[in-house]
């Protein structure tokens, strides 16, 4: 097959793919496998594409090919595999092949094929271990827990590497473009979500409320971008896809390791090779540090987990990084605890946060009321945004975001403004069968209203200081913007001539209906 491949064909092949496994192993977990594939089929066809182009160049002179291909981006190694007699000591070697999908697939009816394609795994990882170290770590092709015993895990893994052989899911580089194979991986992470259910939290958050993040974060070139509850990366990337060049460096925390690997390999995908993603505890043990000291960005952007238990509140009296002096959060809750560090995070003076919350957020009081009051008070918040209720696979609540800017501190360009806009766009969404989703205009509305700043009625409001001092620091939407419909004055007069009218009407059918009786019993 030659040309190029459709962005919509490459989706349809990859997600076919995952048939092999439905009904037997959960998405949530078969999402690792298939994304690996993945990523393993990609590297291969693009270290298969250079080939080829350098025997082109200079024929069978492989030593020569081999020393050109050790300065690609993946290196995939030669396995060897071997075979000692215990009692004499020597070594057979049984099979000698390159660590490449192609590989795996010639060798798909082997009766160890979830062990070779884990040797396989080791060894790409091994040998590029500056980048990939520990992104294969968990997963487990050989796992009988997740694939079931060895004839049929044989038979899903035999199938799984003849899908990925189909012409659609070719992907080397003269065939297709490095932003179709980006895409691919974020559209099969985005319907995992929608199979996962409540797990999804864990990995995903839908593309258009990143994509909204995203810009009220507003990064621009030379920004340090940091997501420190990075999930799969998807709101990195959008905020990368936001500047509008290369100039940027993204910086990530994931607390799972299996979503932590995911996002690796996202960054990868799209050439982000550079990304430093870390594999740590945010609020516990940070490792975004330089100097003993807490990393600085520009755009801080996270939608973090919704009201995390058990957080780690025994540790934060003694912060190492003081992040929690304006108050500890309920070791119930740890939403205010990922707000504080995202905010000690931000560059001071001039860092933006954009972070998503429940609505709880907004007016719970003790310690969460506390804290809230204190970033008020500094003249941290810039905006309060209402979203709609449903638009994630993990739950139906209504979430809003809320915007800080350091530059509005004393010293900053903005310090000037000290009133908050709130901003209730729950009422726009489109409607889906399981799930809301919100379109460009909705988004380009909720834009256009921050950046003018205005009132806009029953939609935004611009509250002064003043006015949230006595609503004692809550930010509940509704005491800033009255979306309050008055019902229509109804005309009673009006409705009873309508039901006479409907009486008499009914008057007559009864009696047609009694004629055409009478007619059918003669």
């Amino acid at each position: 097959m030659t040309g190029k491949i459709d962005q919509k064909d490459i989706n349809n092949a990859a997600w076919a793919a995952c048939d092999t496994f439905r009904g037997v192993v959960d998405p949530s977990q078969y999402k690792d496998y298939i994304l690996v594939m993945l990523f393993l089929k990609y590297i291969s066809d693009v270290w298969q594409d250079h080939y080829e182009e350098y025997r082109k160049l200079y024929g069978d002179d492989d030593e020569r090919i081999l020393r050109k291909l050790v300065r690609e981006r993946f290196v995939l190694p030669e396995v060897t595999l071997t075979e000692k007699d215990e009692q004499t000591g020597k070594v057979t070697v049984l099979d000698t092949f390159r660590a490449t999908y192609n590989s795996l697939y010639e060798r798909r009816a082997a009766a160890n094929i979830g062990e070779l394609i884990n040797i396989v795994l080791d060894h790409i990882e091994e040998k590029n271990r500056a980048k990939l170290e520990g992104v294969f770590r968990n997963i487990d092709f050989n796992s009988e827990a997740n694939l079931g015993k060895t004839k049929d895990r044989n038979r899903r893994l035999k199938q799984l590497l003849e899908d990925f052989h189909k012409p659609q899911l070719d992907m080397r580089p003269s065939r297709v473009s490095e932003d179709v194979i980006g895409n691919t991986y974020i559209y099969l992470i985005e319907r995992f979500a929608s199979d996962s259910g409540k797990k999804a939290g864990e990995f995903f958050t839908p593309l258009k409320v990143t994509e909204l993040v995203a810009r009220l974060a507003g990064p621009k070139p030379g920004d340090r971008i940091c997501d420190p509850a990075c999930g799969s990366g998807g709101l990195l990337i959008q905020a990368a896809k936001q500047v509008g060049d290369r100039n940027f460096a993204l910086f990530g925390h994931e607390s799972n390791g299996s979503t932590w690997a995911l996002c690796r390999m996202n960054m990868f995908l799209h050439s982000f090779d550079s990304a430093r993603i870390e594999w740590c505890d945010t609020l516990n043990s940070p490792l975004l540090v330089e100097n003993d000291r807490l990393m600085k960005f520009n755009c801080v952007v996270a939608n973090p987990p919704f009201s995390l238990d058990k957080w780690g509140a025994e540790n934060a009296e003694n912060d190492q990084y003081n992040r929690f002096w304006r108050g500890v959060p309920p070791k119930s809750k740890g939403d205010w605890a990922f707000i504080s560090h995202m905010v000690e995070t931000a560059l001071e003076k001039e860092g933006r946060v954009a972070v998503v919350v429940p609505h709880g957020v907004l007016f719970r009081g003790a310690a969460e009321g506390r804290i809230r009051q204190k970033m008020i008070e500094e003249n941290l918040l810039d905006a309060v945004i209402g979203l709609p209720g449903n638009l994630f696979p993990t739950t139906n609540i209504p979430v809003a975001i809320l915007v800080f800017d350091r530059k509005r501190e004393k010293g900053g360009i903005r310090e000037e403004c000290k009133n908050v806009l709130f901003v209730d766009a729950s009422r726009e969404y489109v409607s889906g069968k399981n799930q809301n989703t919100l379109s460009p205009e909705h988004l380009d509305r909720v834009m256009r209203t921050c950046k003018e700043r205005k009132e806009v009625e029953k939609y935004a409001h611009v509250a002064e200081f003043a006015e949230i001092r006595e609503n004692d620091f809550n930010l509940n939407i509704p005491r800033y913007v009255d979306t309050f419909e008055e019902e229509e004055v109804i005309d009673i007069d009006a409705v009873q001539r309508e039901i006479d009218d409907l009486e008499k009407e009914l008057v007559e059918v009864r009696r047609q209906m009694a004629e055409k009786l009478q007619q059918i019993q003669r």
